[in-house]
């Protein structure tokens, strides 16, 4: 056998093993090239709840019917998306464009691009958050700064930014009275902590290799962050910035999110396919979901339903949302979406 031949022999077989793994895992709903189509476009199916979901590897937004699990609409957005805030009103949501230095706007009940949003010379928007005030907060990586959009005023923006003199300012969050924004750094493997009324940094805390994942408890009062460099979530005092403790979570443990009913944080850990759900009273692990159990499916972003009765984890590998029953800590099934689908938000029809 030629060494052309042998190539195209085991190309075709690794492309078989990938499709044959894909198909293994389960899907509430398997669309056909015909199926996505029509559903892309033309679909009707009364539902309650969309699932919005970033499709970094394509430029897409996809919008996902959650009574059905199909997708009902697929829609180009701006180079590279990644983070989803929901609107106050819920009627529309931004997407950062983490390649360039915009965060588009869009019109949930049409499913259209309504507006782009320049936040130049501010680059590379991440973390994002949408503000009661109608405020939007972004991490601009490239420019080492946090950028604030304000409520439109005549149709039009006013752009702030705020330095955090750290590298690979990625997620944050921001406190219920948006006053404090608390900014995970990367490369820094420091959090940051920003006063957005005065605009100016207050400190910065080591928390460790790899701080990524960032969310605030229900009460405000603690923070919790993820470390994947060690495969650690450290908790914080909110109000002045002490660590208090650390705790050990599954492996590479890129996010971490608060349930609704403020009890749990949670953690996505991505080398082991996994969850690490953490009893926040105590302070403890207190159970371990499997949601593929290993690194292949490049899990990513993580989101509870509002009732907290479900999480979806973006499986950026695989081009799948794993729906997931919390209570049960059991898998339900899982929704195709677009090419690297990563960041998540959950909207009205």
């Amino acid at each position: 056998m030629s060494n052309k031949i042998k190539t195209i022999f085991y190309a075709a077989l690794l492309a078989l093993l990938s499709f044959s793994f894909i198909q293994s895992l389960p899907l509430n709903k398997r669309v056909s090239a015909q199926e996505k189509s029509i559903a892309a476009d033309d679909d009707t199916t009364n539902t309650d709840t969309i699932l919005l979901v970033g499709n970094k590897g394509e430029d897409s937004v996809s919008f996902i019917d959650l009574k059905s699990g199909r997708e009902i609409g697929r829609r180009p957005s701006g180079k590279n998306p990644h983070e989803i805030a929901l609107s106050p009103d819920k009627k529309r949501v931004a997407i950062v464009s983490y390649g360039e230095s915009n965060i588009d706007i869009f019109d949930i009940e049409t499913r259209t691009l309504v507006k782009k949003i320049d936040i130049s010379p501010n680059s590379n928007p991440h973390g994002l958050v949408w503000l009661a005030d109608d405020r939007i907060i972004a991490t601009t990586e490239g420019s080492d700064t946090i950028t604030m959009i304000s409520a439109p005023q005549n149709g039009k923006h006013i752009i702030t930014s705020i330095a955090t003199g750290q590298k690979g300012s990625h997620m944050l969050a921001v406190d219920r009275d948006g006053r404090f924004a608390y900014v995970a750094n990367l490369q820094s493997a420091s959090v940051t902590k920003v006063d957005l009324i005065q605009g100016k940094k207050i400190t910065d805390v080591a928390t460790g290799a790899g701080t990524e994942g960032i969310a605030l408890t229900a009460d405000g009062k603690e923070l919790y962050v993820s470390a994947r460099g060690d495969n650690s979530v450290i908790v914080l005092d909110a109000a002045t910035m002490e660590i208090m403790q650390r705790i050990a979570v599954g492996r590479f443990p890129l996010r971490v999110i608060i349930s609704p009913d403020g009890k749990y944080a949670v953690t996505s850990n991505l080398q082991d396919g996994s969850l690490s759900v953490i009893n926040i009273a105590t302070r403890k692990v207190e159970r371990t979901i499997i949601v593929s159990g290993n690194a292949d499916t490049q899990q990513v972003t993580i989101l509870f339903s509002d009732d907290g009765k479900y999480i979806y984890v973006a499986e950026t590998g695989i081009n799948r949302i794993a729906e997931i029953d919390f209570e049960r800590g059991k898998l339900i099934g899982r929704l195709a979406a677009g090419k690297n689908g990563d960041g998540l938000a959950i909207a009205p029809k």
